[in-house]
């Protein structure tokens, strides 16, 4: 079982990073992992929360690239759990995937189930969050994947002096599953969260929370490489370091073309590689990150959250200022400084790191991207005008099936789920047009997947709709990652716009925020057999309904078809 013992990160990163090298020619890591009820004191009250091992935010996976990970999960909370591997393309192997009725049914309370993740070509930085519900609210925790040294490979850029996973989440005071029955029971948007942490800690802002905030203690003239991850439910986030300019050197578990930023904009689900080269007099510096929320009228937590960045000298801490500066943050509704960050990521695209983007396209499919409503009895929800908020692609809102997908597809069990998901809209409309007609905000219900073949080429558009309330949709695809070929606002024009794509080096990504009343083109080889789930990773909207599913065929050859499915799966 992984060590609960709560020392600070940077005082154990040069032993882990040292311990990986070391033991890099391991190719099975084993990690047990406990689910179970934890009491947490944050904004002055205590709460049980969902943890793993105890721990919140959860245990960091240390893997060099190519392992494979086994975890045997046992459930010792009150409610079903199922645990996803975020970013990890699982090759032939979606039964460890872990979205809840997509790919297995729940790991009930008392149960247990071992997981085996396979690494094959990511490097960088992933995670992992539960699936099922809104558990992943505090069940979530980084993986750290090293390059295989055992290949001669490293660093595309000089080696860091350590390296310091950040995770972004949020808090709310109320217990989540009381958050999530509420807003599921009256049809309307979710209680906002009470703050957004760094690392478990919301940050001097908030009270009685200042002695505990998280603190990162550097020394001066040192590059410091620090994984960016979004936990968060519900908000994409901007975060920046108070007179520190940060480089860009990965995203989503894949190296970019380095590039100097005064800030990031990070999306639910996504990773983002920085580093941090300490090169200022030594002092404290906040680190800090808000909301970037682009939805009129639609509320949102607008507080910061910080953590210190905090300079040593010789053996002792500098004396703090009294008012450390904060960084400059863009306004939390600036969309031009959103993708401004987001349209500079490209792929490293070397010799070292190619990319093989696909030019001949067999599947070209365009999804709309929307907010929905659907009526209620005597107009009794508490939504717009009596309704229940609802969310669509391509106008079907998803349905969870009773049993999961992948074992109805596997065991030709019928009447869990159609085939019949569309490659294009239903109904063809000026999609980012303002007062758009009423009648097009009520979807249809149901539980479509996309079929394809194996070894397809798949170009998807992702459209964004300004039905209810256009706004930024960070859309995950699991079992790959894509290259972004391009992007932009208003509606794709399918002679014009493909002639601007970056097939060169587009950035390669699990996660894209398509932007407001815009969209966003993404290609991918479809040479992962299995289920693999599509869906919106504000919590609100997968909730909703804006969500499917592929099923990519067997190939020929047993390299080309799904491994068969472990013993222990749980029952549904």
């Amino acid at each position: 079982m992984l060590s609960m013992v709560k020392v600070p990160v940077f005082q154990i990163l040069g032993f882990i990073l040292l311990s990986s090298f070391l033991h890099s020619q391991a190719s099975v890591r084993h990690y047990t992992f406990v689910v179970e009820d934890t009491p947490y004191t944050r904004l002055c009250s205590t709460k049980n929360i969902l943890t793993v091992n105890g721990q919140f935010p959860g245990p960091t996976l240390y893997v060099s690239k190519g392992d494979t990970i086994i975890v045997d999960v046992y459930n010792k909370a009150n409610y079903n759990i199922t645990i996803h591997w975020h970013g990890v393309k699982q090759p032939r192997n979606p039964w460890s995937d872990g979205p809840e009725y997509i790919t297995q049914c729940p790991i009930r309370s008392g149960e247990r189930f071992r997981q085996k993740i396979i690494l094959s070509d990511e490097e960088g930085t992933l995670w992992w969050h539960a699936h099922s519900d809104w558990s992943r609210a505090t069940v979530h925790g980084a993986v750290v994947i090293y390059p295989n040294h055992n290949k001669g490979s490293g660093y595309p850029f000089p080696k860091p002096h350590a390296d310091v996973p950040i995770i972004f989440s949020e808090w709310w005071k109320k217990d989540i599953v009381e958050v999530y029955n509420e807003f599921r029971r009256t049809g309307a948007d979710p209680n906002i969260s009470d703050a957004y942490t760094i690392n478990g800690q919301p940050g001097h802002l908030y009270p009685c929370s200042k002695s505990d905030t998280y603190k990162l203690t550097v020394d001066q003239g040192k590059t410091y490489l620090l994984r960016l991850i979004n936990a968060a439910v519900e908000d994409i986030l901007f975060f920046a370091i108070a007179n520190h300019q940060l480089t860009v050197v990965g995203t989503d578990g894949s190296y970019t073309k380095p590039f100097k930023t005064d800030y990031i904009t990070i999306s639910p689900g996504q990773t983002i590689d920085v580093l941090l080269e300490t090169n200022q007099p030594p002092s404290r510096y906040y680190m800090a990150a808000k909301v970037y929320s682009s939805a009129e009228g639609v509320k949102f937590d607008n507080t910061t959250t910080t953590a210190l960045l905090q300079y040593n000298i010789g053996n002792n801490s500098t004396t703090p200022p009294s008012n450390p500066p904060l960084p400059y943050l863009p306004f939390y509704n600036d969309t031009k400084a959103s993708v401004n960050f987001t349209g500079k990521l490209r792929s490293l695209a070397n010799e070292d790191h190619p990319i093989h983007v696909p030019v001949n396209i067999s599947s070209k499919l365009i999804f709309t991207v929307s907010v929905n409503t659907l009526p209620c009895a005597n107009d009794s929800c508490l939504g717009p005008k009596g309704s229940r908020l609802s969310a669509s692609l391509n106008n079907i809102s998803f349905s969870l099936p009773s049993t999961d997908i992948l074992k109805a597809y596997y065991n030709n069990i019928s009447g869990v789920y159609g085939s019949q998901f569309p490659s294009k809209p239903p109904l063809v409309f000026n999609f980012t047009a303002e007062n758009l007609p009423t009648y097009l905000n009520t979807p249809k219900k149901g539980t479509e997947v996309r079929v394809v073949e194996y070894n397809s080429t798949v170009e998807i558009v992702l459209q964004g709709t300004n039905l209810l309330a256009g706004t930024d949709h960070p859309m995950h695809l699991h079992g790959y990652s894509f290259y972004v070929v391009g992007w932009g606002f208003g509606n794709f024009d399918k002679e014009k716009d493909p002639l601007g794509y970056n097939l060169v080096d587009p950035p390669r990504q699990n996660t894209i925020a398509v932007p407001k009343n815009g969209w966003a083109a993404i290609r991918f080889k479809a040479n992962n057999p299995g289920v693999w789930f599509m869906h919106c990773h504000l919590d609100r909207h997968q909730t909703w309904g804006m969500d499917m599913a592929f099923i990519v065929k067997n190939g020929q050859g047993p390299d080309a078809q799904m491994l068969p499915p472990p013993s222990d799966m749980p029952p549904c």
